[in-house]
């Protein structure tokens, strides 16, 4: 027979979702994959249920439904600061990973490169590999992932096509400061590069940091494609609803390659979504407050159990590192480490390997996962800390 699309050959199933099956074959706890299990907010079941019932069961618009793309657009000036003025300047999704593919094809060419910032998350360079994008990795310095700029200015070609910025960021934390987003965006307009910023973790910072759009930059709009969703922040990751933001040029370009790829996002869901937002303030307060005493718990008892790593400044992850037990048993790598811990305790982590290029730069790395209900998570660090402490 005739083989498969060249693209499939270096396809393999991620690290990420193969953890969670070896897990969930023991019946542990999964602090692997960034599944938020916590509830949903009654007001967003509530509002999707009632469009349900609605009978909001049709295609939409490819772009999205109108009034879903307002409600976007009024967080995107009032939260993100962006100079939006148009609900046409706004792609309503299926998740932020098809929004991603939508820019990625819109903006880029086969044989174009993209800039991303190591530790990455896996997705973006699994997707631009398989649309015939080089992705080019540009280390962060550790420990605390710092930019590299020297590196980051030689990476540029004649080729090189957008830079990905992740921030918060998946899996280190990092929250990009305002002299870090200047400074990004000084090489932006000296190459003429865009940007595609994955924010979907804007609402969980810490210890007093801001998340900032690099889109609100004076001179960035034009060159930025800002995206982000309703996955982790409203805990409705299987609901596959995310958005992005930017020139309506841009994004016109964007809703026609969506809907040849998908048609439009999930009818129901985004009336649901309409009808529920905004939410209250007190709601993102009470997750940043709620997810700063996961952070504690997850930190203390990585602490506890001899692991070494930075607290993570935004998102819900901590990526830690046990080069301090590399020597013992069952830790001579990140994979063996991510067995140990699952046949030890029954708790999955992501293999460190999975967010670099060079999969020894992760090699006594642990991605741990702490979107937990709290009663889950205090389970998961009470087991850790019996098994390895």
């Amino acid at each position: 027979m005739r083989p498969l699309a060249r693209r499939t050959q270096q396809l393999r199933q991620s690290d990420i979702r193969a953890v969670t099956a070896a897990v969930d074959r023991v019946g542990g706890i999964n602090l692997g994959q960034g599944i938020c299990d916590l509830a949903t907010p009654d007001p967003v079941r509530g509002a999707t249920i009632d469009a349900v019932e609605a009978g909001h069961s049709i295609y939409t618009a490819y772009n999205g439904i109108r009034p879903l793309r307002e409600a976007i657009l009024d967080k995107a000036r009032s939260f993100n600061r962006l100079p939006a003025t148009d609900p046409d300047e706004v792609l309503v999704g299926a998740g932020s990973t098809a929004a991603f593919v939508s820019a990625v094809l819109a903006l880029c060419d086969p044989g174009d490169e993209v800039i991303l910032f190591e530790p990455f998350y896996g997705y973006h360079t699994a997707l631009l590999r398989l649309l015939g994008v080089a992705p080019v990795g540009v280390g962060l310095t550790q420990p605390d992932w710092g930019v590299d700029w020297d590196a980051l200015e030689a990476a540029v070609t004649p080729r090189t096509k957008a830079v990905i910025l992740c921030t918060p960021g998946n899996p280190h934390g990092k929250v990009w400061s305002r002299a870090e987003l200047d400074r990004l965006l000084e090489i932006l307009e000296r190459d003429d590069l865009w940007a595609i910023t994955d924010e979907i973790y804007e609402y969980m910072t810490y210890e007093g940091r801001e998340h900032l759009s690099l889109g609100s930059l004076p001179g960035a709009w034009d060159r930025t494609i800002t995206l982000s969703g309703f996955s982790k922040t409203f805990n409705v990751t299987g609901w596959r609803l995310g958005y992005a933001v930017g020139r309506a040029d841009v994004l016109e370009k964007m809703g026609l390659v969506a809907d040849l790829v998908y048609i439009c996002a999930p009818a129901p869901l985004q009336y649901g979504f309409a009808g529920a937002l905004p939410v209250p303030e007190a709601y993102y307060e009470a997750l940043a407050s709620d997810y700063t005493e996961r952070r504690r718990m997850m930190g203390e008892t990585l602490d506890a159990i001899g692991f070494d790593h930075s607290w993570p400044e935004g998102a819900y992850y901590a990526f830690a590192s046990f080069a301090g037990r590399a020597g013992e048993r069952g830790f001579e790598d990140d994979r063996a480490a991510c067995a140990t811990l699952i046949d030890r305790a029954g708790v999955a982590t992501v293999p460190g390997s999975a967010f670099f290029s060079d999969a020894g730069a992760g090699r006594h790395r642990l991605r741990f996962c702490f979107a937990k209900e709290m009663d889950v998570l205090d389970e998961a660090c009470r087991r850790l800390r019996a098994a390895l402490a």
